[in-house]
């Protein structure tokens, strides 16, 4: 094409990689700071091997199980005399035993408080950091491994006076579905474990599917918890999801949605989770010291003093984990709340009449009773609103018409009213939804010199809630919704409506000033939403200007009329300015997050479009142009594959719209991405076999052109069986490893000699038809490289694990590259000393350049939801290649 032509597509292809690098920027990087604090061990830790039956280590030579420990702790326990709680860490990928030492030393820590009236064993399995989470043929394996962990750690017991009949197990991303898949055993008894907390583990589906195994262990394992609900009724579980810091296992994975049915699972972000309000990482979700801390305190609250043991009662169970890991109103939990509480001593009542007042104080001896008539304001106002400015500093009761006694606020089933926030503590009742109530009584203890304020008012739901409606997804952040809150009160209520779709991506800004200035105050922003625990807190000081991301881990539910909310927990006399706008650089972070593991499909889709352009070229005109030409000129296959996918939605997106996460035209956007990635793939990549071909320049001085050689000889052949051995005996993406660096070197070889012989950078200018020839032949050859390189990267993860294992096992099995491995060795061994001289005069030709267009479309369709079938149409084309070579 003209230089203008050139320039032009180079400027298009150019955009659609940097959209996509943009994307990739928003999920690596635009995500809020670390604000976990690094949790520490006060002594040495130590790892104390647990000796397991000999049948068990000979089955499972490469794993191992330990009981962690520190200091004085760790020597009572060498002769295994144990008389705690069992909890069972299962490490993920390529995850470590001693990762356990965050969760073992806190809890430690804390039965040092108590004089160890309760403490718990923490024992970890070795898995010998595999890749489980793309290699999938060891995760079996690993689940019977725990089955035998969990009955040689009961054993421990079996002479104990409180002997455990069961274990806690937290499971760290793949080792929580393991965890999942001890009930998929057909010799595994339910009731041998009866708490489950996973932690950043995708329970939805795969991160990468690459390998059959990873998805049919998934698929047995989803389709148990489904239809055997019955199994676990009495298992509480609970999953803790990273937020938007965790890039390798997004938030949407670790739901649980076909759960909800159970009232013994619970799926929350940790930005979400009272006093930790913190997103976290893939791997700090692990150490995270707020997070563990709440786990931890979760655990003690779980013990049973009669039993020693975690309690067996499920409602208890679920109870105790919405108190730490949902609402903490604040104080202990307490499992008999509605008792009535009785106020002994010298009584001072405050009696307050305003529908609004503020209580500060700095130190007094005595606390204080505020009641609060609600008979008077009931038919004008319809919510009473509270907050104080010190959190575990007031606790609120509430007196009925019947009674004169004061109840908690548990007596009415208030608690999950009273709510922590950072820096203050909040209570809101509905005031219809109780009509006994006489009077909300609120008792101020003395605050030994800090300031304490408390706030209360008396307030319509109708005034304090404002709807917002978000701007549109193409309005690219040019547009945007605005609102102005001149605040009198304690809170408001901003709802964004339409918003409930996951490709949705919002700034919102607010900006706050106060008049008259007193100092600075602060702000509570909360974003809920309110169909998931996902909610994110900003405290704010004010004035000040801030910024929050609006974005979805979770698309709202069809059958979900609820609206996500913008809760402002303000400063009277401020004035609040909210405004929205939609970030095109999140919107594309999200297709990012939640498709960029299917990029690989679409990339292949459009090298296959370009390889059938090269062989439609051969017949049309006999010359063969580079992959980079081929975009350029096959823009009709390009959008005849862009109409099918608009029109006709890949049937992996049957399984995409369950999970919620499909929405329309993302296969467009997507095929456009791909298109962008293998159109500088391709210059990058032919740089690259360029630059070493020139390198090897520096060795050889070749004086004549390649000449086109045999097929096959018998030093290929022998070649081709040993390979095919190795792949049998040894491991298929070893095999396939080996002849993809011979294709490539081969082939640099090849191309070093002709830029020698024949000047390749004024290939244009070329007349000769041996020159011709060569010219189409190492142009072929550069695109089938390319194809190539894709198999490899996505068979390398099983090769990495095979390599690991390497001293335990020579063969690795199963293997899901092994058959694979054995027809793309036949088939490279051949086609590396083709040539298209050969193929020009083959009657297939037509055939196989036809083929190209239907296998993209196939790839897309059959591959975004299964990497693992991508290689076989890439091969399917190649073997059409070869028999053009042969016929």
């Amino acid at each position: 094409g003209s230089p203008r032509k050139v320039s032009l597509c180079a400027l298009f292809y150019g955009a659609l990689a940097a959209l996509v690098l943009l994307g990739v920027r928003d999920v690596l990087f635009l995500h809020e700071e670390n604000r976990c604090s690094m949790s520490y061990m006060y002594e040495y830790p130590e790892y104390l091997k647990i000796k397991l039956p000999k049948k068990v280590s000979r089955r499972y030579t490469a794993y191992e199980l330990y009981l962690y420990g520190e200091g004085n702790y760790a020597k009572k326990n060498k002769n295994l005399i144990l008389t705690g709680i069992p909890v069972l860490f299962l490490p993920g990928n390529a995850g470590s035993y001693k990762q356990v030492r965050s969760l073992g030393s806190i809890a430690l820590r804390k039965a040092e408080d108590i004089d160890f009236k309760y403490h718990f064993n923490f024992f970890a399995v070795n898995f010998n950091e595999e890749l489980v989470a793309l290699y999938g043929g060891s995760l079996q394996k690993q689940t019977r491994f725990v089955h035998e962990c969990i009955k040689a750690i009961l054993k421990l017991y079996k002479d104990q006076e409180f002997a455990p009949r069961s274990v806690a197990i937290v499971g760290h991303s793949m080792g929580g579905l393991v965890a999942r898949a001890l009930l998929t055993l057909k010799n595994f008894k339910p009731e041998l474990i009866n708490l489950l907390i996973t932690q950043a583990t995708p329970h939805v589906a795969p991160v990468m599917p690459l390998d059959k195994y990873l998805t049919d262990f998934y698929t047995a394992v989803n389709n148990h918890w489904i239809l055997k609900a019955q199994d676990v009724r009495n298992l509480t579980t609970l999953s803790v999801a990273g937020g938007f810091r965790d890039y390798q296992v997004r938030s949407g994975l670790a739901f649980l949605p076909r759960l909800s049915q159970h009232s013994s699972a619970l799926f929350v972000v940790s930005s979400a989770v009272p006093r930790t309000w913190a997103s976290t990482d893939h791997l700090s979700i692990v150490w995270c010291k707020e997070l563990i801390l709440a786990t931890i305190r979760a655990f003690f609250d779980l013990i049973d003093e009669n039993t020693k043991q975690i309690t067996e009662d499920p409602k208890k169970r679920m109870s105790i984990l919405n108190h730490h890991f949902v609402r903490h109103p604040a104080k202990f939990f307490e499992e008999h709340s509605d008792i009535p509480t009785e106020l002994k001593g010298a009584l001072i009542w405050i009696k307050i009449e305003n529908s609004k007042w503020t209580y500060t104080v700095y130190n007094e001896s005595d606390g204080k009773y505020f009641m609060f008539p609600l008979s008077n304001h009931r038919k004008t106002y319809s919510h009473i609103h509270c907050q104080n400015s010190i959190m575990n500093m007031c606790i609120f009761y509430i007196r009925t018409l019947k009674y004169f006694n004061v109840y908690s606020l548990e007596g009415f089933d208030l608690s999950w009213k009273a709510e922590l926030l950072p820096s203050v503590k909040v209570v809101t009742l509905k005031l219809q939804d109780y009509p006994s109530l006489s009077d909300l009584v609120v008792y101020v203890p003395a605050v030994n010199g800090n300031k304490f304020t408390l706030d209360c008012e008396l307030v319509k739901e109708d005034s304090r809630t404002v709807q917002l409606p978000v701007t549109h997804l193409f309005s690219f952040g040019l547009s945007s919704s605005k609102i102005v809150l001149n605040s009198t009160g304690l809170v408001y209520n901003v709802q964004l409506l339409h918003f409930g779709q996951i490709y949705q991506a919002f700034k919102i800004y607010i900006e706050s000033h106060c008049h008259p200035r007193k100092g600075r105050k602060t702000t509570v922003y909360r974003l809920h939403i309110p169909w998931s625990h996902e909610d994110s807190i900003i405290v704010s000081q004010v004035p000040s200007l801030t910024e929050i991301s609006a974005k979805l881990h979770i698309a709202q539910p069809e059958n979900d009329s609820t609206v996500a909310v913008l809760n402002i927990y303000s400063s009277s006399n401020c004035q609040y300015q909210v405004t929205i706008k939609t970030s095109f650089s999140q919107v594309l972070g999200q297709v990012i997050r939640f498709h960029g593991g299917s990029l690989p499909v679409y990339v292949i889709s459009n090298m296959l479009l370009a390889y059938g352009g090269q062989l439609s070229a051969l017949i049309s005109t006999g010359k063969i142009e580079s992959s980079d030409t081929e975009f350029r000129n096959h823009h009709i296959s390009i959008l005849v594959i862009l109409i099918h996918l608009a029109v006709f939605p890949v049937l992996d997106a049957i399984v995409l719209n369950k999970q919620d996460i499909w929405f329309p035209l993302v296969s467009v956007i997507l095929f456009l991405f791909g298109t962008g990635i293998a159109y500088w793939g391709g210059i990058l990549f032919s740089s690259s076999l360029w630059l070493l071909s020139s390198l090897w320049l520096a060795l050889t001085r070749p004086s004549e052109l390649p000449k086109d050689s045999k097929l096959m000889t018998p030093r290929r052949a022998f070649v081709a069986i040993l390979l095919v051995v190795v792949s049998w005996t040894t491991c298929g993406a070893f095999a396939i490893l080996i002849i993809y660096l011979h294709y490539m070197f081969k082939n640099s070889l090849s191309y070093s000699e002709f830029y020698k012989c024949s000047n390749i950078h004024t290939l244009s200018l070329t007349t000769s038809t041996s020159t011709d020839n060569t010219v189409n032949t190492l142009r072929m050859h550069i695109t089938i490289i390319h194809l190539l390189t894709w198999i490899v990267l996505l068979s390398l993860p099983s090769f990495i694990y095979w390599f690991k294992n390497l001293r335990y096992k020579i063969r690795l099995d199963p293997d899901p590259y092994r058959t694979m491995a054995i027809i793309l060795v036949s088939t490279l061994g051949i086609l590396m000393n083709a040539s298209t001289t050969k193929v020009k005069s083959s009657k297939l030709l037509k055939i196989a350049a036809q083929l190209p267009l239907p296998l993209s479309v196939a790839v897309v369709a059959f591959g975004s939801m299964h990497l693992y079938r991508v290689p076989y149409f890439v091969i399917f084309s190649l073997l059409l290649h070869v028999l053009c070579c042969i016929v």
